[in-house]
């Protein structure tokens, strides 16, 4: 089974024929995606997009680029929002000291409260970080030694010692199509030392086509191609790759039943 573990089809890079790519995913051999909450004035297209497609869940949460406008948020308005049909994680949410469209006190603040909101619901928080490495770590592992979580680490591109610290605290991975890129070697080295059990993949679409679609607006019928270079980077077959993402995804996002066969 392939599936995107991160699309952002609400997103308005899709508003002229959305119907039209979640159909060329579907013939392309996509069985699941999950839809991206990034910010909660877009979270009702988000879960409406779950709710009419059996074959797409979503997440609740606000982006770190968003948390300036969500300095209110508390865990538990997060948990009633997760608590509606087909929501099965939390996020995005995290730390990004690239563009710091927040400050960053603000997005350590509500990124908090979204890991409370992980533990008050069971489900897993799918985390952005970009050139915040240090203190993401150190937020990981204090908010871990208070009461345990499951993350999941999204398009993975930070440096090797978070993603050692992060594997060490039982994080999982996603790879994206940023692999793929010729000047991505870094990428691909952490990627091919990852936990094998907990690798799963995204598109991060519209963003971050892969190669051969570099350059051009993303969306989840290119999620193959990140799978073709995962396994070439692990060394594993495009069938052993495929059942050890889709193992993996279950695992993660335990609440989405897993279809039979899959």
């Amino acid at each position: 089974m392939i599936i995107d573990s991160h699309v952002n089809l609400h997103a308005p890079q899709f508003d002229e024929d959305r119907d039209a790519v979640i159909a060329r995913a579907r013939e392309a051999g996509v069985g699941l995606m999950v839809e991206i909450s990034d910010k909660l004035s877009t979270f009702e297209a988000t879960h409406g997009l779950a709710m009419a497609h059996d074959d797409i869940w979503c997440t609740v949460g606000a982006h770190p680029h968003e948390a300036k406008d969500h300095a209110d948020l508390t865990a538990a308005q997060l948990a009633e929002l997760a608590g509606r049909p087909r929501v099965i994680g939390i996020g995005e949410c995290g730390l990004d000291f690239h563009y710091d469209l927040s400050p960053r006190d603000v997005q350590a603040a509500v990124f908090r409260q979204h890991i409370e909101a992980s533990r008050l619901t069971g489900l897993p928080l799918v985390v952005h970080t970009r050139e915040a490495d240090d203190v993401m770590a150190a937020i990981l592992e204090e908010e871990q030694a208070r009461a345990s979580f499951k993350f999941l680490m999204h398009c993975y591109t930070s440096g090797p010692e978070l993603a050692e610290k992060a594997a060490k605290l039982g994080a999982w991975f996603s790879v994206s199509g940023i692999a793929t890129f010729r000047a991505a070697q870094e990428v691909r080295d952490i990627i091919a030392v990852m936990p094998a059990d907990r690798i799963i993949v995204e598109t991060d679409c519209p963003y971050l086509a892969p190669i051969p679609h570099r350059g051009r607006r993303n969306e989840p019928a290119y999620v193959g191609h990140v799978l073709d270079k995962l396994a070439e980077i692990r060394g594993w077959s495009r069938d052993e790759a495929e059942a050890r993402t889709t193992d993996a995804f279950f695992a993660l996002f335990d609440r989405i039943p897993r279809p039979e066969g899959a």
